[in-house]
């Protein structure tokens, strides 16, 4: 079994963990309903993406 010759330093354990974090999501207000949504996301309640009608709304 293959074993390290020197201890890893905090610093390069760290850089090697620097991408491990979890990102927030972007949150807007809709222009027509003034409700939160997702950023490039289709409104899953109205069915717009765009301003423009892509999907049957839900009911």
């Amino acid at each position: 079994m293959a074993v390290p010759k020197k201890k890893t330093s905090p610093s390069k354990r760290g850089m090697r963990r620097s991408h491990d974090a979890l990102t927030t999501t972007n949150w807007v207000e809709d222009a027509t309903s003034g409700e939160p949504k997702r950023r490039h996301h289709i409104d899953l309640k109205s069915g717009t993406y765009k301003g423009k009608q892509v999907i049957d709304p839900r009911g």
